[in-house]
């Protein structure tokens, strides 16, 4: 039979869990679609397979148009980097070379977003200019190692796409209240819970105790032992 703590355990258990479903199912609002996208900070991403990995390397243009409206891959940070990555292998097998949504700008002679976006962040595999024309480099990040290199937009084929898109910022803002007040009520049942548990508990083991006592030492014999006395002090002061 399960005891009392393996019961008190699996509640914690199960609580656990629920708020781990909680965390990933209220972590942001990326699109219904029909496929899958990864939260990651205020960002959504999805690694395209399955179906859409029919073709096993693309040129730049399919990559944009496996995208369909949404951003080809951005990195603007370390930890996003270290995030594709490292979820990466998830998606895909062996050693994959990803699309990232940047281009020379003419106007200011640098790379840039798509989104218009400077470029803050970089992870050059070679600190050498590309010998590539300026008007034709395009960028791809290796799995393998993190880092970037100038490829070809119209030669080069790369066998890793990845869409990116922000999330609602109305999504952004319903996680934090929500996650703490369920956090509150669930702290505050299973103290409420454990409270019941080890009541029971404790009663039932010195349930028996009590009862001993109260045999060894009834209180009726004190009271015979006082009544008892009250008779022969009367007695005494009647006697002539």
């Amino acid at each position: 039979m399960e005891s009392r703590k393996d019961r008190l355990g699996s509640l914690l258990c199960f609580v656990f869990v629920l708020f781990a479903h909680l965390q990933l199912a209220w972590t942001g609002d990326c699109p219904a679609d029909g496929r899958t996208w990864v939260p990651f900070g205020d960002r959504c991403y999805h690694f395209v397979h399955g179906e859409e990995d029919t073709i096993k390397s693309y040129t730049f243009v399919r990559a944009n148009t496996l995208c369909q409206g949404f951003e080809l891959l951005t990195v603007q940070s370390a930890e996003e980097n270290d995030f594709i990555i490292k979820y990466s292998p998830e998606v895909w097998k062996g050693e994959v070379s990803m699309w990232l949504g940047m281009y020379y700008d003419t106007n200011t002679e640098d790379m840039k977003w798509f989104g218009e976006d400077p470029v803050r962040y970089t992870n050059w595999e070679n600190a050498f200019p590309s010998d590539l024309l300026p008007m034709e480099t395009c960028v791809a990040l290796h799995s393998k190692t993190g880092k970037w290199e100038n490829v070809s937009c119209t030669e080069d084929y790369e066998n890793g796409v990845v869409c990116e898109t922000a999330q609602k910022e109305e999504a952004k803002r319903k996680p934090s209240a929500l996650l703490s007040a369920l956090v509150i009520l669930s702290v505050v049942a299973i103290l409420g819970v454990s409270a019941v548990i080890w009541f029971v508990h404790q009663k039932h083991n010195l349930g028996s105790t009590i009862l001993t006592a109260f045999e060894h030492h009834p209180p009726f014999r004190v009271l015979d032992m006082d009544h008892t006395c009250l008779v022969e002090a009367e007695e005494t002061d009647s006697t002539p």
